[in-house]
């Protein structure tokens, strides 16, 4: 089910709307079961390699999972495998753009804002493709993430833009986020049922692409701490 914010709302209304929105959608996805989680994550491996296969070559910028988020981990091993390279995120201070840093197994990462993992003396990467994941999402293409405006203050800055596909559940669907002149939608959007484009300002469901069927699990080919050395605090 959608939720919609009333009309001609002021600033601190929106405000006040995104914060409850964002809130709902947060307890809605910490109450997902393990074994959902798994099968979604799947789907969203398969729609991603399926429909995405130049994410093999160039650099991929992904984000460590957070409170039951898609968990990129898995496809960026089977990537790196193929010759990708990939980064993650890191936060440089309150209010301004990340930057990315490549991290693979084996490159140290400390603990972050939100005690998300970074990568740490690794060199600053500029990503072809970022997997970005949401909140929420609307049919317009418009992210509601967690409220610190990184990542649109990050596209905004970059000296070119990489394609960015937004990663997120059915559930977390929004008629609209009502977007503010800052607000910055991604590309393409990949959920558990398949892929939407951005094309006229609207997202489509790309309802012609590869089916699904029997989606790789890549977690039983990746040893214990192949994700990497444990953040250090």
């Amino acid at each position: 089910m959608w939720f919609s914010a009333p009309r001609d709302m002021t600033p601190p209304e929106l405000s006040t709307w995104r914060k409850n929105e964002r809130a709902r959608l947060l307890r809605e996805r910490d109450a997902l079961a393990e074994n959902a989680l798994a099968d979604m994550r799947r789907c969203i491996d398969h729609h991603l390699e399926s429909n995405f296969p130049e994410l093999a070559q160039g650099t991929l910028a992904f984000c460590w999972p957070y409170r039951n988020e898609y968990d990129a981990r898995h496809l960026a091993a089977a990537l790196r495998r193929r010759g990708a390279a990939t980064a993650l995120p890191v936060v440089v201070a309150p209010k301004t753009p990340l930057i990315f840093r490549r991290w693979h197994p084996g490159i140290r990462l400390a603990v972050g804002p939100l005690r998300i993992p970074y990568p740490v003396d690794s060199p600053e990467v500029l990503p072809d493709s970022v997997l970005l994941p949401m909140v929420g999402w609307d049919g317009d293409g418009y992210r509601l993430g967690y409220g610190g405006g990184f990542f649109d203050r990050t596209l905004a800055a970059l000296a070119r833009r990489p394609r960015v596909i937004g990663v997120a559940y059915e559930q977390a669907y929004l008629k609209t986020i009502h977007p503010q002149p800052h607000d910055i939608p991604v590309d393409f959007v990949v959920t558990e049922r398949g892929v939407y484009r951005r094309e006229r300002q609207e997202l489509k469901f790309l309802d012609k692409l590869q089916g699904f069927s029997s989606p790789p699990c890549y977690a039983g080919e990746i040893a214990p701490g192949y994700f990497g050395e444990e953040p250090k605090t």
